[in-house]
């Protein structure tokens, strides 16, 4: 076990663990640059935001599922094979197309889309299993600071992989012959992945779990994905083509509500479920995960609407837009450091995550207030503090519920709060989607409207979301958006952003209700840790 390591072994198997993470970060992030050369060359137009759906939809889906896994094979063989899947998805997804429609597959485009969901397959199980495998390797006492480079990891590859995604679509055609550019996007982790593979086959111990033996009750399995995948679908859908009282949105919810209720019974009534339903009983694992979910939909309305409002209002080219994220990035990075280095020295966890709360809402207090002749330095200014705000929320939260559960619920408790956060992005980002979408519809002169046919695909070159419609971002000419234009996503995204405020608040408000409880100085089952103190 853990204790055996060296403290040099452990920082070797973090790092395997971290390069393995950034894999499927940077993937969530490189793949936007390349989508319209992608379209292009596959003609997929009409199927273009399913290459971002497939990936969100396996990799929300599956991560309760690794954390019960977690729970009963060793991390080290997990780890393992969700690389090895990963890497499989992405070597696929770099020859889509190449060889022509293959039987049962479909042309490119249907390919990649396939080849996406088993990317996402492994990307579920990068993001779960890493914080699961950090807290066996350092007790909650000394995790802060290393779940602190989780928070670096997911900041540093929202800068890299749009700036990467674009330089090998633009100028790697030719490095490799014979391969277009945008296949390097894909080819790109197949290095990557072989060195995460040799740290963690060459340093990562076993890690097995405390109970063994046990099977995975697959009805469960079935039932818990037979819920999340049309839920998210019908999150993604584009809500102008399928609006929310369509048949089709309305039937995948309905599908989803029944088979997650059914799930809930089945786990109620079975003997290892897989999510333990009495971890809802713990203080710590039920606050901080409602603040998660909420914070979670905070943090993926600010990455999609701002660049709305600078192309749109503001009137920069979509480049721009989206370079304009990297001090919100930046301070991501400085805040997760920050925060999980100062836990770990001085404790009290609870009032850096108020602390981070605080500075969030005042970031976007001030983007909710811009005026539609704000300075591009401006926006900079205000991104990088909601960046500050948002750093402590990726590992103290996690933190404070793995420091509350017993070592035998480890993974399922860790993969709870990653799938609380991935969720409640996803539903945050259809909701406010719908408000600006009513909002332009109420402010947008008819001509306007009409124009807004290529907003989607503009859209999607600056935030890799796949929920945006047509109607949420006017195509602008070169001579910029009209007064019209502009004045209308000036208000909707100020609408937007006031909604945004309103989760913020309420996820800081459910923090003052995780009581903070001493971190422990080990992992060893049964050690007390429910002595509550008010920090806050």
């Amino acid at each position: 076990m853990t204790e055996t390591l060296s403290h040099r072994e452990k920082l070797l198997t973090l790092a395997g663990v971290l390069l393995a993470m950034f894999l499927g970060a940077l993937d969530q992030t490189i793949v936007s640059t390349a989508l319209p050369r992608i379209v292009a060359d596959l003609n997929g137009l009409d199927r273009f935001t399913w290459v971002a759906t497939a990936y969100l939809v396996a990799s929300t889906a599956l991560v309760p599922i690794y954390g019960k896994l977690a729970d009963m094979y060793p991390r080290r063989t997990l780890e393992i094979t969700v690389v090895i899947i990963f890497l499989i998805g992405s070597a696929l997804c770099g020859l889509a197309g190449e060889f022509g429609p293959l039987p049962l597959l479909g042309d490119g485009m249907n390919q990649l889309v396939i080849f996406r969901g088993i990317q996402g397959l492994g990307g579920a199980g990068l993001f779960a299993l890493a914080f699961i495998i950090i807290a066996d390797l350092f007790p909650p006492a000394e995790r802060g600071k290393y779940q602190g480079f989780t928070g670096a990891v997911f900041g540093t590859s929202s800068v890299l992989g749009p700036f990467l995604g674009g330089l090998l679509t633009d100028h790697g055609t030719g490095w490799i012959p014979g391969v277009a550019g945008w296949r390097l996007v894909f080819y790109v982790n197949l290095p990557l992945g072989a060195l995460a593979l040799w740290f963690i086959l060459t340093y990562m111990p076993k890690l097995a779990p405390q109970e063994t033996g046990r099977r995975l009750d697959y009805l469960a399995a079935l039932l818990l994905l037979v819920g999340l995948v049309p839920l998210v679908v019908a999150l993604q859908l584009n809500k102008a083509t399928y609006p929310w009282t369509s048949p089709l949105t309305l039937g995948l919810l309905v599908g989803a509500a029944v088979s997650l209720v059914l799930f809930v019974l089945r786990s109620l009534r079975s003997d290892n479920p897989i999510l333990a339903f009495s971890l809802f009983e713990n203080p710590v694992f039920r606050a901080a995960n409602v603040a998660i979910f909420l914070l979670g939909g905070a943090f993926l309305g600010l990455v999609i609407f701002v660049p709305l409002f600078m192309v749109n209002v503001m009137g920069v080219s979509a480049t721009k837009a989206g370079i304009s994220l990297i001090p919100q990035s930046l301070g991501v990075v400085t805040g997760s450091v920050v925060a999980g280095q100062m836990v770990s020295r001085f404790g009290h966890y609870k009032r850096w995550m108020l602390g981070g709360g605080v500075v969030l809402l005042t970031g976007l207090s001030l983007l909710a207030t811009m005026p539609e002749g704000v300075s591009y330095t401006r926006v900079l200014v205000y991104l990088a503090i909601c960046g500050l705000g948002l750093g402590p929320t990726m590992p103290l939260y996690t933190l404070a519920i793995q420091n509350a559960v017993e070592q035998p619920l480890m993974g399922q408790a860790t993969s709870a709060s990653q799938f609380f956060r991935q969720i409640g992005g996803a539903i945050t980002t259809a909701l406010l989607g719908t408000v600006l979408t009513l909002t332009l519809a109420q402010s947008l002169p008819a001509a306007a409207q009409a124009t807004a046919g290529a907003a989607s695909r503009t859209a999607a070159t600056t935030s890799d979301s796949p929920t945006l419609s047509p109607e949420l971002a006017a195509a602008p000419s070169a001579a910029g958006p009209t007064p019209a234009v502009r004045h209308a996503f000036s208000k909707a995204i100020h609408r937007v952003y006031l909604v945004v405020i309103v989760l913020a608040s309420l996820g800081w408000a459910a923090t003052w209700f995780v009581p903070e409880r001493p971190l422990r100085k080990t992992n060893e089952v049964g050690e007390p840790a429910i002595a509550e103190q008010n920090f806050g």
